[in-house]
């Protein structure tokens, strides 16, 4: 059977491939990610905001595909190109949107607490994760999507600890569906729990995935919900960056098959991914002011459009029956997850007395 994206050769000699190579496999990939940003602007047009954004359509759509039409070997190098170079393009260029002032300005109490909440969910999430039987990467995969920012943290984490699409495409198609069942069903809870605005919005800050979903879960309990939970989220996703860090530094001893001396020896881009350093240099140039306003937003939206191509190609990589034997404890584990985040808020917020 041909091998996926996933398992395709990557790394400098992905680079070298000639154009003629790359461009039948990307074109494809830039199609489904363009219907798929075609379908989220439907959904806001009709309802206002997406309940499904264009990442979790684009890896669903590459799936679909992959299921009806396996892509020949003219195809492969630009869909693995797809899933992985341009991942990594986009993960660096996230670090434009990273300011240290927006973490100072949130407040020493509440920054305290969104550390604490991302820290307890990743640190439980991987653990009901790995005694579930899941894989490592799928663990860490699930406990990052949880405990930060949904697909996009999922997508973010993939490429450091060199997750293949089998492992993204599980973790995002379940952790995709309980995202928008807490969109839908988070609202309900203010009147259970006799949550004020101020603190129904830092709730919704802290456990809802997208952007775009706390918009979605706060609007029905006002302006004040809306503001405060915009700003916790934005908060929690710049914790993706030392998360991502982290990973990174520690996942580099796993797939670090080198002699013991020659580990040793200090080497920045063995330790720490190029894309990875790319970013920090990115988010210190803005943190001092060296980044042009004018030139954060197209950045960010670049970013955002190579993440929905990469989750093409990554999709077209999928096969499906890989998720299946995965499919129950993946879903156990993102709602077992889902449920301790949503309780170490409730904790926090009640405990510290925020809002």
């Amino acid at each position: 059977m041909p091998r996926g994206p996933g398992r395709e050769p990557t790394g400098p000699a992905a680079w070298r491939a000639g154009a003629a190579d790359l461009l039948p496999g990307i074109g494809l990939c830039l199609g489904v990610a363009l219907l798929s940003i075609a379908l989220q602007a439907v959904e806001e047009q009709a309802f206002g905001h997406p309940y499904v954004e264009a990442l979790v359509v684009a890896i669903l759509g590459g799936m679909a595909l992959r299921t009806v039409w396996e892509p020949g070997p003219g195809w492969r190098p630009g869909i693995a190109f797809g899933a992985k170079q341009l991942l990594e393009v986009a993960v660096m260029l996230l670090g434009a949107s990273v300011s240290l002032g927006a973490i100072i300005a949130s407040g020493p109490v509440l920054l305290i607490a969104i550390i604490a909440v991302v820290v307890v969910t990743l640190w439980a999430s991987y653990g009901i994760g790995r005694l579930l039987g899941l894989p490592p990467k799928i663990a860490i995969l699930i406990a990052c999507g949880n405990a930060i920012c949904g697909n996009s943290a999922i997508a973010a984490v993939a490429p450091v600890i060199g997750a293949e699409g089998d492992d993204v495409a599980s973790a995002i198609s379940f952790t995709a569906i309980l995202g928008v069942l807490m969109v839908l069903g988070l609202p309900l809870l203010i009147p259970f729990l006799g949550l004020g605005a101020g603190e129904y919005g830092i709730l919704a800050g802290l456990t809802v995935y997208a952007v775009p979903q706390v918009l979605a879960a706060t609007v029905p309990a006002g302006l004040v919900a809306t503001q405060i939970g915009t700003l916790v989220k934005l908060v929690r996703v710049l914790m993706l960056g030392p998360v991502v860090v982290a990973l990174s530094l520690m996942a580099s001893r796993f797939r670090d098959a080198a002699p013991a001396q020659a580990r040793r020896r200090f080497d920045p881009l063995r330790l720490v991914p190029w894309f990875i350093l790319g970013f920090l240099a990115l988010a210190a140039l803005r943190s001092l002011g060296l980044v042009p306003d004018a030139a954060v937003g197209p950045m960010t939206r670049a970013a955002g459009l190579l993440t929905v191509v990469s989750m093409a190609g990554l999709g077209l990589g999928v096969d499906v029956r890989v998720i299946g034997r995965v499919g129950g404890r993946v879903t156990a584990a993102v709602t077992l997850s889902l449920l301790l985040l949503l309780g170490v808020s409730l904790g926090l917020i009640r405990g510290l007395g925020l809002g």
